[in-house]
């Protein structure tokens, strides 16, 4: 199954621009007045680790006056030290949130959702919001029916990251080989959508797609959840304290990302359980024929799946779509 299709290309027959004065379910006015990336120029983020500094490293090299909200002083002090946002606080202030004409949310899914439960009418009417969270399904219709009138939630997920957290790691080239995700749903405008797209580009993603909440959840248990579920697995399989003195290369590839955030990943595997079980059994089931190959001696059948593995993996590396 094709999951993505570029995102001016992807036919999302949902979303129409409704006639004068008609709004979608969540208030939301289908025509709000027109607004591209590059007549933005003040950008909050609210959260400020990894993604957050990546992202506010990338937007102030473009131009962008950037300011944030988190918990950390000494992250504010650390980013605005390097140049990379302008100001932040500690504090949820309302004037800060209503100058900014794009808010970008970079916290787990739980916290996020209680943010706009709790400030997201403190958003003024013409505001475009994004996130970066991992899954989908447990929060956009969310917050998008949290939402004040005139206030448009485009969700989108960055394919990037580190083994490492926190601002004093950010580091915006981690986005320069890495892909981009929009998911926008039937109340999301089409100058909404290509706001979000462009946003991708101007921090330097190689690939941007877009994709409905179902299919996003669906492809990320996959390549990003089951990824990780499997370096785990491996990390925690044999306790030998000995293992570093003899492990070569292959063995460092497959388990980099075994040094994982158990808060954040815990979170993002509860929250996607369904996709992720279903995933988890088609690997199960995959390497069981493996294994059967192995105990029964067939080395035919045993190639043939280590020929098909071949193939696929060639399309990574030739920079094609898996199909």
């Amino acid at each position: 199954m094709r999951f993505a299709a570029r995102c001016y290309l992807a036919k999302i027959n949902a979303r129409k621009v409704r006639k004068d004065g008609e709004r979608n379910r969540n208030g939301i006015d289908s025509r709000l007045p027109q607004m591209n990336l590059n007549e933005i120029k003040n950008v909050l983020i609210v959260g400020l680790g990894l993604l957050g500094g990546s992202y506010a490293k990338a937007l102030t090299r473009n131009g962008f006056d950037v300011k944030v909200i988190t918990l950390n002083q000494d992250d504010i002090d650390y980013a605005m030290g390097e140049g990379f946002i302008s100001g932040g606080t500690t504090e949820v202030d309302p004037e800060l949130i209503a100058n900014s004409q794009l808010i970008i949310f970079a916290l787990y899914p739980h916290t996020f959702i209680e943010w706009i439960e709790q400030y997201g009418s403190l958003i003024k009417s013409g505001t475009v919001i994004t996130d970066v969270t991992g899954v989908k399904g447990c929060i956009v219709e969310k917050v998008q029916n949290m939402l004040p009138s005139g206030v448009e939630f485009i969700s989108a997920h960055p394919m990037a990251g580190k083994e490492t957290c926190g601002v004093r790691n950010a580091d915006d080239s981690i986005f320069k080989k890495a892909n981009y995700i929009v998911v926008p749903t039937n109340r999301n405008t089409p100058d909404g959508i290509r706001l979000c797209c462009d946003l991708g580009r101007v921090l330097g993603f190689n690939d941007i797609s877009s994709l409905t909440v179902r299919q996003h959840d669906e492809m990320i248990a996959f390549l990003s959840q089951l990824t990780h579920g499997i370096a785990i697995s491996l990390m925690c399989a044999n306790g030998d304290p000995n293992l570093v003195r003899y492990t070569g290369d292959s063995f460092r590839d497959l388990t980099r990302i075994a040094n994982i955030n158990d808060e954040m990943w815990s979170e993002l595997f509860l929250a996607n359980r369904e996709a992720l079980l279903l995933e988890m059994d088609g690997y199960r089931e995959a390497f069981d024929r493996l294994y059967d190959t192995i105990k029964l001696g067939d080395r035919d059948a045993m190639r043939d799946m280590m020929k098909l593995s071949s193939a696929r993996r060639k399309t990574f590396n030739e920079g094609e779509k898996l199909i």
